[in-house]
């Protein structure tokens, strides 16, 4: 029996009368909705039982990215309940305040109860969520060894290399580039410090995003015909404490964090 796995797929067996009656546009809007999961195919008047029935039984639905990340911060939400929040909070690097955890998020204080509900006077979304409850959950608690490796080093990190260059270093470069001030404010409004001379870059900074996950923003400023450059460095101990796709995630989250700041700035 043959997938039905794109929206065309669907489309060849509906009435193409685009009728309305499933409140949408036309027939293939229906289909793309269908195989998204967010349509039944019973929402269509013209089809018969039995051809919803062997229909049903060739469909993939595709899932989102975030209908992934939802089912996955609600699966983190769950083992959460398992962590015991007075004997956890020096191996986090947080505190217990009788039913909170508190952490630091770039300086910013976020309250996690037992059900992983997080409460936080910033905005929270899943690049910040996900990864602080599997960083709670699953953190060996390894403290920073003061050894910054590029991500490609990590043991992990090699897959992700591509990728990691184009949505983070790359993109924070672009930023940078385009208004290098942003860095002093970066550094003020997220408890940032600056390092001399690492690397030997012109300017050096330091982020704790998560507080056993420090990132360091090298940025080398362009000379005559040299272009600028941007790296971002991890400690090696990074992969202890938060998984390589997470780590990512993280980083790709603060890049789009600090470019919405940026446009705000100019």
């Amino acid at each position: 029996m043959s997938k039905l796995n794109t929206p065309l797929d669907i489309y060849k067996f509906l009435p193409k009368s685009n009728c309305g009656q499933c409140q949408l546009a036309g027939c293939l809007a229906f289909a793309a909705a269908v195989i998204k999961g967010q349509k039944n195919l019973n929402e269509c008047t013209n089809l018969d039982d039995h051809t919803i029935k062997q229909l049903n039984k060739q469909i993939v639905n595709l899932k989102t990215a975030d209908t992934i990340q939802e089912q996955l911060l609600k699966s983190l939400q769950r083992e959460i309940s398992s962590v015991d929040f007075p004997s956890s909070a020096l191996r986090l690097g947080a505190s217990y305040t009788g039913k909170y955890l508190k952490i630091k998020v770039l300086g910013k204080d976020f309250m996690v109860d037992s059900n992983g509900i997080i409460i936080s006077d910033c905005h929270v979304n899943y690049w910040v969520t996900i990864p602080l409850l599997s960083y709670i959950k699953y953190a060996r608690g390894s403290n920073a060894a003061g050894n910054w490796v590029p991500f490609r080093e990590l043991k992990n990190g090699k897959s992700r290399e591509a990728i990691f260059r184009k949505r983070c270093e790359q993109a924070l470069k672009h930023i940078i580039d385009k208004n290098t001030d942003l860095l002093e404010d970066i550094i003020s409004v997220f408890s940032g410090s600056q390092l001399v001379n690492v690397f030997s870059s012109d300017i050096s900074l330091v982020l704790y995003p998560l507080p056993k996950i420090p990132i360091l923003i090298n940025y080398y400023k362009p000379i005559d015909d040299l272009e600028s450059k941007l790296n971002i460095f991890l400690d090696e101990t990074a992969e202890d404490n938060l998984n390589i796709e997470l780590i990512h995630m993280l980083c790709t989250g603060l890049v789009t964090m600090f470019e919405r700041i940026a446009v705000r700035h100019s």
